[in-house]
């Protein structure tokens, strides 16, 4: 299917170690995402986020911001250290506090892999013909612009040296 799958990568100029910890630790997670997460990712559990705007980017906090405190889930699904880090989730902006079917989540993949110029990051969001069709073409056209975003906001976090 042409629209089930979004796929991006950067390289990061930051130690591998660095950059595992900017994807998986929660807090540092949230400070570049632009999230706020109750708990930390540990694999087979739920935890709530609230969107927050980011702390590394002007202008991405700034579209970010009409959705500040918009809160839903995160569905932990691997923690591989240094390599993998998956959850699934409700793509796009709930419309209202209705739970959706747990069958149209997506698959978010964050793998690393060392590189001699740096650190390859990919992300990788599957699962989109989960979601019907009323709202898939929004929430793929959506979470495509957003993962570009997000790149550049997790290579900005890394530069700032700010992950301590």
């Amino acid at each position: 299917m042409e629209h089930d799958r979004i796929e991006k990568q950067v390289l990061l100029k930051a130690p591998l170690e660095r950059v595992w910890r900017a994807i998986s630790d929660s807090r540092r997670f949230g400070a570049w995402f632009g999230m706020e997460v109750e708990g930390g990712f540990v694999t087979g559990t739920r935890v709530r986020a609230k969107i927050r705007p980011t702390q590394v980017d002007a202008a991405v906090a700034e579209m970010q911001k009409p959705y500040d405190g918009v809160a839903f889930d995160l569905w932990i699904e691997r923690v591989e250290p240094m390599r993998c880090f998956a959850f699934r989730w409700h793509p796009g902006v709930p419309e209202s506090d209705v739970p959706l079917p747990d069958e149209e989540r997506t698959l978010v993949v964050f793998e690393l892999e060392q590189r001699p110029d740096g650190v390859l990051l990919t992300i990788t969001e599957s699962g989109f013909e989960r979601i019907p069709l009323a709202r898939r073409a929004d929430a793929f056209a959506g979470n495509d612009g957003g993962w570009t975003h997000q790149l550049d906001l997790v290579a900005k976090y890394l530069s700032l040296g700010t992950d301590g």
